[in-house]
């Protein structure tokens, strides 16, 4: 074939171009779905987005599993990060190039969501509550899996999820409030990087809304995302995220009229209905036949799509990657990296002495109930094999083990005394006189999970609501493994299915549940074995005692499930108290993909890392026993308690001290935290600005450069690696600063007695912040500070500087309209949408409400106030100047009943208001949503 869509010698717009023209409008349309239809008059195979790929291809067979990405982004290492993409994306070409229907290499990785809140379901997935070293972790791995080549992608990354998603609870139908500093500031700044150095080719919107309107109708997506990214970007939706448009949330009256608004917004792909795309293209037909879309429309999505498919090298003779085969995948190189990644990963929380574990060492307990398992999550691919903590440490010396769970039995009541036992063959459990002996694993939040001795296997449920023992564990996308205790009299309880909300109740000879509380069988629990008592029975025979704790990432939260808090187990905590009783020695390993807090007295030394992967054990008994330096650092703030945290739908992290920016409590280990085997010393920190007046009008600086150096050495008697970490904290400003800000960091490995120079520079722009009375980011004049230390806590030296940048002035009242969402602070209100397509607005959750505007200039008089605004039962806006409560009423403006997103314009007379005041918008009445303000000169 010789169609120029086919020469690489041309352009990529022109090759576009041309294969475009040669389509028809119906075969376009077959463009638009996660199934991509084939063009075979054309030699156009089908296509396929969404292979899954966060830390390791999944979900396709065996592949290499790394450290979940909370763990890969705690090395603090970005090339080390690259490396583990691009093993990766050569897995995902060599299951590509066996089944490429099976294997598509657009890839739904990586996630770039700031870890906010910990109580996330899907913390593990993100890389840090940092918006910038996020940015900087997510443009390293998507490097990784977009190959080297300058042209032709190896696969296609795309950033997940687009915007302000931080919660599962109600993931489909909650708003997240983004104020425009947390938007500009917080928000935005985790994409940026990969999309704007070509490293991500892709975005997924996510399933809520932000201020109001579904994200995958964001008129972000286009003014913003796509001006950022140098090429097409290619925008998927979320799996069946299409279709809450018209359902869960309710937002257009018809799927037509949804589909033809995502369009119009930036979506060109539709993850609806698997791989059925009919309905689909069916509603985008009709949209087409209403009028609701243009083939313009169409014609867009598609070059978008069309253009990751060339960039692919699709269209080509040949690509680089053409020879990958099978033999990469889980090669000895990629284990290699795999164990790398999870050593480095590690973070060394606490340490009284106990390690590194010297050769004295020659018997070692391995207890907990992680202390022989590895665990796959969501997203992670299957394990080829798994080297747990025990394996790990058994080649090195003696090791002993105890899983450390209470073996109990199951009484029940009103049978005469007989128990629960298990069926040999995993069938359904019934009552027998002998008691079945059962052991009970603690997984938090009081979720409990209970194995058969007899069989090895787990009690699950099965698809006709009845216990059965089949089950290696806790598995599946829904979850039938677990349970919740509910006490009744007696010392009795009944124990409630999880994943449905049912009871179990014993129905003849088998346990079914049951929709009704009174159905259900009553227990009596009788503990044979005390786990606690068993670990701390062999922990007293051995030189060490390692404590494995953690979670199971399918139960404690994942992906459709937040957690309540983020306490460690009650019995594993119990475990540990009673090990360390026995043992001194004791060490607590934590294996988590999220912070963890505990009630227990610290033990003398404390680890933690994310899940690690297949090479977990050997990286743990590299750190253990000091072969290599602890590396890792944190890349969240772990609190003391989640009551230090705000509500988990407060986006605002500026009003609510959230994240390491702006919590002003005690952290129980800070972001950036993380200790070594040696100790290091800071010295002679000099810092310099040249050039630069930071007032340009546009992103905030004109070239001027912070640059700050200083001298590391290693004052102890080891070799190891610092973490560097300069932040710097505005001390003078307009507006709430935040507390610290990471700037930078740099890795150094240094021998003992070893000093290195540390030169690290900043634009001036970047000191920059989002200036709400007009709209665009702005540098102050102001103080700052530089911090330089080992975590955003332990600040070794500081050192002033000042920043020649602009004053910002009063808002001029009568300049034009002022955005109701840019006002400087609130109470008791929400953001929600101005219209559909574009525009935010404030409405009133309660009488008494406000919004404030500080130091608003109202020249020799403003006479008038028009306010586009409306109410859901009516109401008032009031006028106040300096207070909410006492300050003189400029004026009163009735707001009239009206819908959603009917806002009228209403006016109103104003008192004598002239100078500089603050302005208080107060609501009299919920349910009032103002979209702007505009104010008039007497006369």
């Amino acid at each position: 074939m010789n169609e120029p869509f086919r020469d690489p010698e041309l352009s990529l717009a022109r090759r576009v171009a041309d294969l475009q023209g040669r389509l028809t409008l119906e075969e376009k349309i077959g463009l638009l779905h996660q199934y991509q239809r084939p063009v075979e008059r054309l030699g156009l195979g089908p296509f396929r987005t969404g292979t899954e790929a966060l830390h390791g291809l999944a979900w396709l067979g065996p592949a290499t599993v790394f450290p979940q990405a909370v763990g890969l982004a705690s090395t603090w290492d970005p090339d080390l990060v690259r490396r583990v993409g691009e093993a990766t994306s050569d897995e995902v070409l060599a299951f590509h190039h066996k089944d490429p229907s099976g294997a598509g290499l657009n890839v739904w990785a990586p996630v770039v969501n700031p870890l906010r809140d910990p109580r996330w379901g899907r913390n593990e997935e993100g890389y840090s509550e940092d918006p910038w070293l996020t940015g900087v972790m997510a443009t390293a791995y998507a490097s990784g899996l977009r190959g080297s080549d300058p042209t032709v992608l190896k696969t296609a990354p795309t950033l997940k999820h687009f915007l302000g998603y931080n919660n599962e609870t109600d993931r489909c139908v909650t708003s997240s409030d983004l104020p425009p500093r947390v938007l500009r500031e917080y928000e935005l700044p985790a994409y940026r990087p990969a999309l704007a150095s070509g490293a991500a080719v892709a975005v997924m919107p996510s399933y809520n809304l932000v201020n109001g309107r579904p994200a995958h109708l964001s008129p972000l997506i286009g003014e913003v995302l796509r001006a950022w990214a140098p090429d097409d970007l290619l925008v998927v939706s979320d799996a069946y995220a299409p279709a809450n448009l018209t359902g869960l949330q309710g937002y257009h009256d018809d799927l037509p009229e949804a589909y033809a608004h995502a369009i119009r917004a930036g979506l060109d792909s539709f993850t609806q209905d698997d791989d059925r795309p009919e309905a689909t293209l069916g509603h985008l037909r009709a949209a087409l036949e209403r009028g609701l879309l243009t083939e313009a429309d169409v014609d867009a999505a598609v070059r978008h799509t069309l253009s990751v498919r060339f960039r692919l090298g699709e269209f080509d003779p040949s690509t680089p990657y053409d020879d990958i085969t099978e033999a990469v995948v889980n090669c000895p190189e990629h284990q290699s990296l795999a164990r790398e990644a999870a050593r480095r990963s590690i973070v060394l929380l606490r340490n009284d002495g106990v390690l590194p574990l010297d050769t004295s060492v020659r018997r070692i307990a391995v207890i907990g109930q992680l202390g022989d398992t590895l665990m796959e999550d969501w997203y992670s691919g299957t394990l080829p094999y798994a080297v747990t903590a025990r394996a790990g440490l058994a080649e090195r010396c003696e090791t002993v083990f105890c899983e450390a769970v209470d073996r109990i039995t199951l009484a029940v009541e009103g049978t005469d005394g007989r128990h629960v036992v298990a069926d040999p063959h995993g069938g359904p459990l019934g009552v027998g006189d002998e008691p079945g002996l059962f052991d009970l694993f603690d997984w938090g939040g009081g979720c409990y999970a209970l194995r058969a001795v007899e069989t090895g296997r787990h009690l699950s449920v099965d698809d006709d609501g009845v216990l059965v023992n089949d089950q290696p564990g806790p598995n599946g996308w829904e979850v039938r493994q677990t349970f919740r205790t509910e006490d009744r009299p007696r010392g009795a309880l009944a124990l409630r299915h999880i994943s449905t909300g049912r009871y179990l109740a014993l129905d003849g000879e088998v346990f079914r549940l049951a929709d009704d509380a009174d159905a259900a069988a009553w227990f009596t629990v009788e503990r044979i074995v005390s786990g606690a008592e068993a670990a701390a029975a062999l922990a007293a025979t051995a030189d060490v005692a390692v404590v494995v704790v953690g979670d199971h990432p399918l139960v404690n939260g994942r992906e459709t499930e937040d957690r309540l808090d983020l306490a460690l187990p009650a019995a594993q905590q119990a475990v540990v108290a009673a090990v360390r009783g026995a043992n001194p020695r004791t060490v607590m390993v934590i294996s988590s993909g999220y912070p963890v807090t505990w009630d227990i007295d610290d033990p003398p030394a404390v680890l933690w890392s994310s899940h690690g992967g297949q090479e977990y054990g050997h990286a743990l008994a590299e750190v253990l026993f000091g072969d290599a330096a602890p590396e890792g650092r944190l890349t969240q703030t772990w609190y003391r308690s989640a009551c230090e945290l705000p509500d988990l739908f407060d986006y605002d992290i500026i009003a609510s001290d959230a994240t390491y920016q702006y919590f002003r409590g005690t952290p129980l280990y800070p972001f950036g935290h993380g200790l070594g085997y040696t100790t290091f010393d800071y010295a002679d920190l000099a810092v310099s600005v040249e050039g630069g007046d930071g007032g340009d009008g546009g992103d905030g600086g004109d070239g001027g450069r912070v640059t700050a150096s200083v001298t590391v050495t290693n004052t102890g008697s080891r070799e190891g690696v610092e973490v560097v970490q300069i932040y710097t904290r505005q001390r003078r400003s307009r507006v709430k600063q935040a507390l610290r800000r990471l700037r930078g960091f740099v890795k150094v490995r240094l021998a003992p007695g070893e000093s290195t120079r540390i030169d690290w520079g900043l634009d001036v722009a970047e000191l920059a912040f989002w200036d709400v009375t007009r709209g665009r980011f702005v540098v102050e004049d102001a103080p700052h500070k530089i911090m330089v230390g080992r975590s955003s806590r332990d600040i070794r030296l500081c050192a002033p500087f000042h920043v020649d940048g602009e004053r910002i002035p009063p808002r001029d009242a009568l300049a034009g309209p002022i955005a109701a969402v840019d006002h400087d602070e609130y109470d008791s209100v929400t953001f929600v949408d101005a219209d559909r397509v574009s525009g935010d607005a404030v409405r009133s959750t309660a009488e008494g409400a406000w919004i404030v505007f500080r130091a608003v200039d109202l020249g020799e008089g403003a006479a008038s106030c028009t306010a586009v605004a409306a109410g859901e039962e009516g109401g008032v806006i009031t006028l106040r100047l300096d207070d909410p409560l006492y300050g003189p009423v400029a004026g009163d403006l009735p707001v009239p009943r009206a819908g959603r997103h009917d806002l009228v314009e209403v006016r109103a007379g104003l008192a004598e208001a002239r100078g500089v005041h603050d302005l208080y918008v107060v609501f009299e009445n919920a349910g009032i949503t103002v979209a702007s303000l505009s104010f008039g000169e007497a006369g």
